[in-house]
């Protein structure tokens, strides 16, 4: 009996060790003589490829008097180069049947084609035109200012409850490099010269301030050759590359503010400082943050929106940065429901939290929702390619790929109750009440009218 238990117990073992080692991502990086840090991950599974470079340039890099830049680089570098026609960007990729896109945050700017795998030379092509040849003229810097100003008006002016990020990251990070969101001033745009905007090209978009990072069908050796071909001849950047040191105090106070909105129906977002991404009070933040709202059957959901109903809606997440972070919650008040007795509502979840450890079962669900979430990511080829590039800007191992999931595995019951105490407190937190314009108070004319008829 106990040689068929071991038997049993060895084979399972052998199982999922197998399993792991089927699910390692493979990789090799290395840097050329300009500074450009370069991945490569073959996966022969499908016949497409990603070409990504991620640029550590994001709104903290900014000058507090020109915020909006890494942002609007992100728009301006589609107009085209020396070498591509305005407009045709987008058009050569289209045409070979792929897909582009980029995005920026506050830490950096990320830019990505997806394509057959036949048409890898084209991606790194049209990425080394990016980095070489951009066209920095009046003439697109005018262009792409009218294109973010009508993306600001579409996602941030004209919506509901929009205007929660830039407050927030005025109170909690005011001071600091985070103070502005990456949408920055349009005023500070509109303000600034066209040799400001190709200084910012000159000093940022750089080979080694850059990842090319690789994923797909390829060849190793191959693409070497083709990276070569198209990046090794870039000159290094000499210019200083801003890195702004994070100088935040820690809160003493709450921070409250009554935002008068259009909308319908009240709402409360809560902002708490928390630590940056990669440290291990960061781990247990995430973990807390899917026991609070991860899914519907989540602590915040069950008792708010399900049991209480005094929410339609109630969530929470982690926004993790390279220096810092900030801990939101968030609820849309219910039909018939005060907004205070939402926040004290949500303030009971969260003493809940500090004043008792989690169950196990929790705990279990908890670790099965993480563990999903991680592998997840990992399951296009530009998603391997974006965190491959992620890991190594941010933490000098791209193959935390394959072990950042020990990391969430080290936490334990006592620290999600442990950082829910240390975070989670009033006085480090900012409070915004989202209340519809006509609940707020006309000012009190009478007596300026005595003195007009008088």
């Amino acid at each position: 009996m106990k040689r068929k238990l071991f038997l049993t117990f060895f084979l399972c073992f052998a199982l999922v060790f197998s399993m792991q080692a089927q699910n390692k991502i493979e990789f090799t990086e290395y840097d050329l003589d300009n500074g450009l840090h370069v991945i490569l991950h073959q996966d022969k599974s499908t016949p497409i490829v990603a070409v990504t470079v991620l640029y550590h340039v994001g709104a903290k890099n900014e000058d507090p008097t020109r915020t909006g830049f890494a942002h609007f680089f992100e728009h301006l570098l589609f107009e085209g180069s020396e070498n591509i026609g305005r407009g045709e960007y987008m058009k050569k990729i289209q045409s070979a049947g792929g897909a582009l896109n980029a995005n920026t945050t506050n830490d950096r700017t990320f830019y990505y084609e997806v394509l057959p795998s036949n048409q890898l030379e084209l991606g790194l092509y049209m990425e080394s035109e990016r980095m070489l040849h951009a066209k920095i003229d009046q003439v697109g810097v005018d262009t792409q200012r009218e294109v973010v100003k009508e993306e600001k008006r579409q996602r941030y002016d004209n919506q509901p409850y929009m205007s929660f990020q830039a407050k927030m990251f005025e109170n909690a990070f005011k001071g600091t490099n985070y103070e502005w969101s990456t949408i920055g001033s349009l005023e500070h745009l509109n303000e600034a010269t066209l040799d400001e905007f190709i200084e910012f090209y000159n000093t940022f978009y750089v080979p080694n301030n850059a990842t090319l990072s690789i994923a797909g069908d390829i060849n190793i050796e191959e693409t070497k050759k083709l990276v070569a071909k198209y990046f090794q001849e870039i000159p290094k950047g000499t210019k200083e590359i801003p890195r702004p040191t994070y100088t935040a105090k820690p809160a003493k106070k709450e921070v409250r503010e009554v935002v008068y909105d259009n909308i319908q129906l009240p709402a409360v977002f809560q902002g708490y400082n928390m630590p940056a991404q990669g440290t291990a009070d960061f781990y247990a933040m995430d973990m807390l943050n899917t026991l609070l709202s991860g899914g519907a059957s989540s602590r915040l959901n069950k008792e708010l929106v399900d049991k209480q109903e005094k929410a339609l809606q109630v969530v929470s997440f982690p926004f993790a940065m390279e220096d810092a972070g900030i801990f939101i919650t968030l609820g849309l008040v219910s039909v018939g429901t005060d907004v205070g007795e939402l926040e004290a509502a949500m303030d009971a979840e969260i003493e809940k939290v500090k004043n008792e450890l989690i169950t196990d079962t929790e705990f279990q669900k908890i670790q099965n929702q993480v563990e999903n979430k991680f592998v997840s990511s990992n399951a296009t080829v530009s998603g391997i390619a974006e965190s491959l590039a992620n890991y190594h800007v941010y933490f000098d191992d791209a193959n935390l790929i394959n072990n950042e999931i020990k990391r969430y595995n080290s936490v334990t019951k006592e620290d999600i109750k442990r950082v829910a105490n240390k975070y989670l407190t009033k006085e480090n937190r900012v409070v915004l009440q989202y209340l519809p314009k006509s609940a707020q108070k006309q000012p009190d004319n009478t007596d300026l009218n005595k003195e007009d008829k008088n």
